[in-house]
């Protein structure tokens, strides 16, 4: 064997600097999205606003018909970068994809876009803090223990709540999942389901956004608490937490029959 591994007093210190290494490491990428948001709020809340979309628009609408699809490669690299970094416009760039791609396409590339980048803050903070906190979860006992089990009994409800309720901040449904510690497939076959009714909002409003540019306005994204449009969404809201509600109303008429026998 060699001295290091021989002698205790040189022994423990590679370890405690390997070891340090990929402690730093695993917090790095969260670290970068929070440093990012941080500077982008500051930064770019000037650049990504309609205004700046009207004051381009035809540049945007030349270039989509000289290269339809570089301009696709490049709004998509856009809106991933916002979700990622949870920079604001998120709600410019959707409009922005239904003004210039039309109502299905621009959906589409939406939904894509979105969950790629919910992918991509959802990974960085498992490998950060979500792996730390996930395994307080996991040892803690008592209430949170019993939070964490009704939360993966009913793991797929929720997670299309959180994305359904359009109270619900985009970035909170990102970062909340990766901290409890969900099935990565769960959250990403939900997110993409669970943005497509405001997408399809948002994408609507943008392929309209040309006449309103042209009377002078701006987008009125308002249109989302029309009752015509919120109602469906809550009705979704409904079904998604209808499991949740079977299941609780179940387990206390169990509950009544155990006490009553």
């Amino acid at each position: 064997m060699s001295d290091m591994t021989e002698t205790p007093e040189t022994g423990p210190q590679p370890k405690e600097q390997d070891g340090a290494k990929p402690g730093l490491a695993r917090h790095l990428p969260l670290i970068a999205v929070v440093a990012v948001a941080l500077i982008g709020a500051v930064v770019l809340k000037d650049y990504l606003t309609f205004d700046t979309l009207r004051d381009n628009r035809e540049a945007l609408m030349a270039f989509r018909d000289q290269n339809y699809l570089g301009l696709v490669a490049l709004f998509m690299g856009i809106y991933i970068v916002i979700v990622v970094f949870s920079l604001p416009g998120a709600a410019v760039a959707s409009v922005t994809g239904g003004f210039l791609f039309g109502l299905v396409s621009g959906t589409a590339f939406n939904v894509v876009s979105a969950t790629i980048g919910a992918a991509g803050i959802f990974l960085a903070a498992r490998m950060g803090l979500g792996a730390w906190l996930t395994a307080k979860i996991e040892a803690a006992e008592g209430r949170v223990q019993m939070l964490k089990q009704a939360l993966r009994e009913n793991e797929v409800e929720v997670l299309l709540l959180l994305r359904l309720v359009p109270a619900v901040p985009f970035f909170v449904a990102n970062l909340l999942p990766a901290l409890v510690g969900v099935k990565f497939r769960n959250f990403l076959w939900t997110t993409a389901a669970g943005i497509i009714p405001g997408a399809i909002v948002f994408t609507w409003i943008g392929v309209g956004v040309g006449s309103v540019f042209d009377r002078g306005g701006d987008p009125d994204l308002s249109l989302l608490w029309e009752p015509h449009v919120i109602g469906p969404i809550l009705g979704l809201c409904v079904l998604a937490a209808m499991p949740i509600i079977v299941k609780a109303v179940r387990g206390n008429l169990r509950g009544q029959a155990k006490k009553d026998s």
